[in-house]
């Protein structure tokens, strides 16, 4: 039966089709006042002013749900690391008193921690630790999610990771969109030979994630100590040829020609970004690539450059926010607080935020024409908050404004009402 949310009092339709918006057209997110919504079968039959909903053929039958508050597609979380075993509380002690990311590494924290329990975990654990965790993203008004692996690190440790996305994705209404991140680091075993790990990722590890399709992307951190631009474009290069779509962690740390590699393989986005400079943003106008951006990630590390947004934006790329979830470096699951810092920290306006935590990040999934605007035909997926103005999810941070998240049409979050989480 058609369901109809009316007495909205500010919808956010970011109506304009499966594009990326880029540039002054990121500032528009098609706001309605006094508005409503129409859903059947899934889908979004109509949404715009109550009064043109109310006229569809199916309004008339349709259960109405007063929904009030500011109503907007559902989050897409473009990058998270979603699956590990345990938080790095040790890595967070030593960060207090002064350590450094490398030095952290170098005493054993880091990736090379999660490697270890992610190694020894089982495949039963990591799957329902993972639906624990669907369960706060869809609190929060994310409807969709991509998850990593890359803390395992080895044939068998890298299939189980994503065999747990599988199974835990039959099993909540998060979608979960997998990336095989097989080039995260080198493993222990390898002694630091990066180019030897490669072959070993390249040679072993995806194609036996392709035979099963367990990944949808395929992702590759490059960085000093970690994997080389020319690394990167041979591992991206390899991804595309067993039927992955490729993305890359880029200049994160330093700017080290990742960003120019991961364009020139057709990345469909590159993500951090914080040294990102000119050569490279022309470089990514010039291939249609993403910039996703991961303001929790620089937050929590106490990093006071974030990226260059003005100057992305003036070039007409488009940008993505994420929350970058990873024990590590991002222990953050809420939207909210990411579109805060963006706006506090990277000076990025409300409007552009939201677009860049909605369409854009659908867009980075290649998800844009189904994900990410409230438009007739694309799947309703709906956050609804206790807000009279959009930019309060912008202006509160540290809380949850989110009262319902609706994932294909079905209430599968709501702070008032008991809803079934899982299907």
């Amino acid at each position: 039966m058609a369901l109809i949310l009316t007495g909205i009092k500010q919808l956010l339709t970011f109506r304009g089709g499966a594009l990326p918006r880029a540039g002054a057209a990121m500032r528009d997110i098609g706001l309605v006042k006094n508005g409503a919504v129409l859903i059947n079968d899934g889908l979004i039959c109509a949404a715009g002013p109550e009064k043109h909903v109310m006229r569809h053929p199916l309004a008339k039958k349709a259960v109405s749900r007063p929904a009030g508050g500011v109503v907007m597609p559902a989050f897409v979380d473009s990058h998270t690391h979603a699956v590990f075993a345990e938080p790095r509380l040790k890595d967070f002690s030593m960060r207090l008193e002064g350590a450094s990311y490398k030095e952290i590494k170098a005493a054993g924290g880091g990736i090379v921690s999660s490697l270890a329990a992610v190694r020894k975990q089982d495949p039963r654990d990591m799957a329902g630790q993972l639906l624990k965790r669907a369960r706060k993203f869809l609190e929060c008004g994310t409807g969709t999610t991509e998850v990593k692996s890359g803390y395992g690190l080895s044939l068998a440790s890298e299939l189980k990771m994503l065999r747990a996305v599988k199974a835990a994705a039959r099993k909540t209404p998060l979608e979960m969109i997998p990336t095989l991140l097989a080039a995260h680091s080198v493993p222990p075993e390898f002694k630091g030979g990066a180019g030897k790990y490669l072959s070993y990722a390249i040679e072993e590890i995806m194609p036996a994630v392709a035979i099963e399709e367990l990944a949808v992307f395929a992702d590759i951190f490059c960085e000093k100590g970690y994997f080389s631009p020319a690394q990167t474009a041979r591992y991206l290069r390899a991804a595309k040829s067993f039927g992955f779509l490729p993305k890359a962690h880029t200049e994160q740390l330093s700017n080290c020609g990742g960003t120019l590699a991961a364009a020139r393989a057709g990345a469909i986005s590159v993500d951090h970004a914080d040294f990102i400079n000119a050569g490279d943003i022309k470089a990514l106008k010039t291939s249609g690539a993403i910039v996703t951006l991961l303001p929790a990630s620089n937050h929590y590390l106490g990093i006071g450059k974030y990226p260059p947004v003005k100057k992305i934006m003036a070039a007409g790329v488009p940008i993505a926010l994420a929350t970058d979830f990873n024990p590590g470096t991002a222990p953050c699951w809420n939207m909210q607080f990411v579109l805060s810092l963006a706006c506090l920290r990277m000076k990025m306006t409300p409007e552009e935020a939201l677009t860049a935590a909605t369409i854009n990040g659908a867009c980075a999934l290649r998800l844009g024409g189904r994900l990410g605007t409230l438009e007739a035909g694309k799947q309703a997926d709906i956050a609804v908050f206790e807000a009279d103005d959009y930019r309060e999810l912008c202006y509160y941070f540290g809380g949850n404004l989110n009262k319902l998240t609706i994932k294909k049409g079905k209430m599968v979050y709501s702070s008032k009402w008991r809803v079934a989480s899982e299907e």
